[in-house]
């Protein structure tokens, strides 16, 4: 081979080589640049999704500014099958590169959800069913005072079981917590009393410094023996948990034959009435160290506490006074509503 063809063959691939190195260089730069997203998004990814479909829903969706070059880009820094399925939430301007690692490390968007203290295991299911971004059923209802109520996280997709599962979970791990910590004394025996008398705690109050005063009259009345009567279980024995009982309890409801009404039958009812709370757990195995033994509503959303049935009779004869003026105003305002 002549010297002057074969330094042009080195000459042609030196400036291949160099023409190679430059657009890696360009599309590594392109790569690691600002995208053109103008305003955060979220983006889902399908589960089996390969890159090809990831690269053209990122496209599509403003995330990327070509499908090309994120596949180029992506299989340069590692592999594609990392990429997960689930709801992604890309920030305004970023780049391909940033796009890929929000993807790698799975970094789904979190999801919130929000048990309220006091509802039924009935209400948490039907709660769970209606929970947009959730998927399949729910499974049959827990049984009453099993599931913890708490905000609890998850992924869009994620299955509802599963999820009452955790729910279920959670209210072992934080009864074997707190059991072993329990005041000496106590009138309850097991954890499924501890849950019940909870229940009945949760119901009575929603003011939450209330319930070590409400789990110490409820503590007082079994030691004492004496019946809880406690509204709550008497509603319950007419709703069985399903809903609000949506009006005010009669003096006959108070003799419904149940074995859930505390104003008929002696001790705890045979189950709880309701999901506990982590608070009104802590309260029933450590409630304040008082003698009360009554209480009722003092027309602020709280309580009025009482050690004799004399004082509470007054407490009583306050609230009924209260009440009426209530419904008095109530009345008067649904008049100039022309209700």
């Amino acid at each position: 081979m002549k010297p002057r063809i074969f330094g042009g063959m080195l000459a042609g691939l030196a400036l291949l080589v160099l023409l190679a190195g430059g657009a890696a260089f360009y599309g590594f730069k392109r790569f690691e640049r600002s995208g053109p997203l103008v305003q955060d998004t979220q983006v889902v990814i399908q589960r089996g999704a390969g890159l090809e479909s990831i690269a053209r829903r990122l496209e599509a969706a403003g995330v990327v500014e070509d499908a090309r070059s994120f596949r180029w880009g992506v299989r340069l820094l590692g592999s594609a099958r990392g990429l997960k399925a689930g709801e992604y939430a890309f920030p305004a301007g970023v780049s391909m590169r940033g796009a890929y690692e929000i993807l790698d490390r799975g970094e789904t968007v979190a999801r919130w959800l929000t048990v309220a203290e006091g509802l039924s295991s009935y209400e948490i299911v039907d709660l769970v069913a209606g929970v947009e971004g959730l998927s399949g059923e729910t499974g049959p209802v827990p049984l009453e005072g099993s599931l913890l109520p708490e905000t609890y996280q998850y992924s869009l997709n994620d299955d509802r079981a599963a999820l009452i599962e955790r729910m279920q979970t959670g209210l072992e791990v934080v009864l074997a917590e707190l059991w072993p910590k329990r005041a000496e004394g106590l009138p309850i025996k097991t954890l499924e009393e501890a849950v019940i008398l909870a229940s009945i705690v949760e119901k009575e109050t929603g003011v939450p410094e209330e319930r070590p005063l409400v789990a110490s009259v409820f503590t007082n009345r079994l030691k004492r023996r004496m019946r809880l009567q406690s509204d709550p279980t008497v509603v319950y024995s007419i709703t069985e948990g399903k809903g609000p009982l949506g009006r005010r309890l009669l003096l006959k409801d108070l003799k419904r034959p149940s074995p859930y009404n505390t104003y008929e039958n002696s001790g705890l009812p045979p189950a709880p009435i309701a999901n506990p709370g982590r608070a009104a757990l802590e309260a029933v195995l450590n409630p304040a160290d008082t003698k009360y033994l009554y209480f009722v509503a003092d027309g602020t959303g709280g309580h009025a506490f009482a050690k004799t049935l004399v004082e509470h009779n007054k407490n009583v004869a306050k609230w009924r006074k209260i009440r009426r003026r209530m419904m008095r105003e109530q009345k008067r305002q649904s008049q100039q509503s022309g209700g």
